[in-house]
């Protein structure tokens, strides 16, 4: 992983292109610019996490591994969010290991830093809590499409996912990676690209994935692409509520005591 000191405009993720720029100047000289390489691990599961990422161009998979080794998808993250959100509910370890799934750029910042800058209650605040909640909606959303559809309509999504994500219709996939991400056996997956791209929906070679009918791609996925897709829409339309800072309500809840005082004295007289 290289490291650049300063981030380079413009910038290409969601939550940090929504902070008004006197924000994001704060931010800024904690950020460090970085490229992520396939396969890399940003952090382990049940291990500290000590630096979250706003990726740009990357792709980052959070996956659960079981006792037996296996492994499934759990979310993805691309330039909509950031990876190890879970630091700003109060802990600084998950039960996913996040690596990367898709190569390209992505600012990093510490742990603590974000810890911070989140507890000033302002802007950053409102935005990582509405951003944990879409999270939350992919995650349960993937949870019962893993369990109730077929490989075919899961592998349909799941392209559909990385395209959004990555802005592209070209990307490079492996069917051994996509099995561990769909937890299904390799062969399964095989048999279903193979059956889309004789339909004329991708084409696929070597690794590359094209997807070249995406209407018929979003007609084979389950409801689950376009719920998640719906309703980060919805979200993303609705503005911010940043939750005031410490000191900010103790300030309100002692205005609410001197208030009630002031009408206790009156009912007094």
């Amino acid at each position: 992983m290289s490291v650049s000191k300063q981030p380079h405009l413009p910038i290409e993720n969601q939550i940090l292109a929504a902070m008004t720029p006197a924000e994001y100047q704060r931010l800024a000289p904690h950020l460090k610019q970085v490229s992520l390489e396939v396969g890399q691990v940003l952090y382990k599961a049940n291990e500290p996490i000590t630096h979250v990422y706003f990726p740009h161009q990357s792709i980052v998979s959070l996956v659960s591994t079981q006792k037996d080794g296996s492994t499934v998808e759990a979310g993805i993250v691309g330039n909509d969010g950031i990876v190890g959100v879970s630091v700003i509910l109060g802990s600084n370890t998950t039960n996913t290991t996040a690596f990367v799934q898709i190569r390209g750029s992505s600012l990093m910042m510490k742990t603590e830093l974000l810890i911070a800058e989140f507890n000033r209650g302002g802007e950053l605040q409102g935005l990582l809590l509405r951003y944990t909640h879409r999270l939350l909606i992919q995650v349960t959303q993937i949870l019962a499409c893993n369990s109730l559809h077929t490989i075919e309509r899961r592998l349909a999504r799941w392209l559909l996912f990385i395209a959004d994500r990555v802005q592209s219709d070209t990307f490079f996939l492996t069917q051994e990676y996509i099995a561990k991400m769909l937890g299904c056996r390799r062969t399964g997956v095989t048999e279903v690209a193979n059956r889309l791209s004789r339909a004329g929906m991708i084409s696929y070679k070597r690794g590359t994935i094209n997807i070249l009918n995406r209407s018929g791609l979003e007609d084979t996925s389950c409801e689950c692409y376009s719920m998640i897709k719906d309703e980060y829409a919805r979200l993303l339309s609705v503005p911010s509520q940043p939750v005031l800072d410490k000191g900010s309500r103790e300030q309100g809840a002692g205005s609410r005591e001197q208030g009630a005082g002031s009408r206790e004295q009156g009912e007094g007289k």
